[in-house]
């Protein structure tokens, strides 16, 4: 029982969201060097070079280059959840490679008449060979990729967090605007934002939701106006600050910085919720925390 609640706390431990933009090439480009280089020169497999249709270092080219089209087919899945990088675990993510394996797999098998000359390319064995051999490489790889990306990212987190718990300047907000009219995509639905209480915004597509403490509750306000929008009229609030693609916060209410391998995390006062900092816009972050 012990060990099972180990293995569900690893599995639900978070994780960075790696497949979007420069992140998502960067790691085709890795797989696709790590692979050419295993299948080339360690030859992991048994191969008749008398069915081949061409060298064999264009084969493993081939089979190298089949990840990156894999992605590519995958990625409107990818562009259209971006609520994936909020949530994304260890579990996810070995869920996520596990259908990027299998398609890889049936990838291979698909592309077999331009590699071998065998008139049995298109059989259940040479299926099953082809999805077998790719999970026993793609194992190995990936989890490699995973623990020690893991491993480097959780240490440096971690490290930076405390560093930023403990040399975080305090904002006040006596000498800070008290009131900031908003202006919302429906014209009877603009308000006054009192920045004393407010904690921070979370997007729910074209609509916003605000976080006010009033001194003895927390209340949440939904208006009819974009997170860029938002950000776009409280640009000249110091102590606000964007953390996220769905979340902007006020640092006034800053609680606690903690680290983990996504990167930050941050509690409020006041609220029980944890706002996560995406990774590029930790520079932003820290710079406002230290300014």
């Amino acid at each position: 029982m012990a060990a099972f609640s180990s293995i569900k706390k690893f599995l639900q431990t978070p994780y960075p969201f790696y497949f979007r933009g420069r992140s998502l090439l960067y790691f085709g480009l890795i797989i696709f060097f790590l692979a050419l280089f295993f299948n080339y020169f360690f030859l992991p497999f048994n191969v008749n070079s008398a069915e081949h249709k061409m060298d064999y270092f264009w084969i493993c080219v081939l089979h190298s280059l089949m990840p990156m089209l894999i992605l590519l087919l995958m990625y409107p899945y990818i562009h259209f959840s971006p609520s994936l990088d909020e949530h994304w675990t260890i579990g996810k993510e070995l869920v996520f490679l596990s259908v990027f394996l299998l398609l890889i797999g049936i990838g291979q098998f698909l592309i077999r008449d331009l590699i071998f000359d065998n008139p049995n390319n298109w059989s259940w064995g040479y299926l099953r060979e082809e999805v077998s051999n790719t999970f026993l490489v793609g194992i190995l790889l990936v989890g490699l990729i995973v623990s020690v990306n893991f491993n480097r990212l959780n240490a440096r987190y971690i490290k930076e967090a405390n560093f930023l718990e403990h040399s975080r300047q305090v904002f006040k907000t006596s000498n800070q605007i008290g009131i900031v009219p908003i202006e919302t995509q429906v014209k009877m639905d603009r308000f006054d934002l009192e920045v004393d209480q407010f904690l921070y915004a979370k997007a729910e597509g074209n609509y916003l939701i605000l976080y006010m403490y009033t001194g003895n509750d927390l209340l949440q306000l939904l208006k009819r106006i974009t997170i860029k929008e938002f950000e776009q009229q409280v640009s000249t609030i110091g102590q606000i600050v964007r953390t996220h693609r769905s979340y902007i916060v006020n640092l006034s209410f800053l609680e606690h910085v903690k680290g983990n391998a996504q990167g930050y995390q941050l509690t409020l006062q006041h609220s029980s919720n944890t706002i996560p900092v995406s990774r590029n816009m930790i520079p932003k972050l820290e710079s406002r925390l230290q300014k």
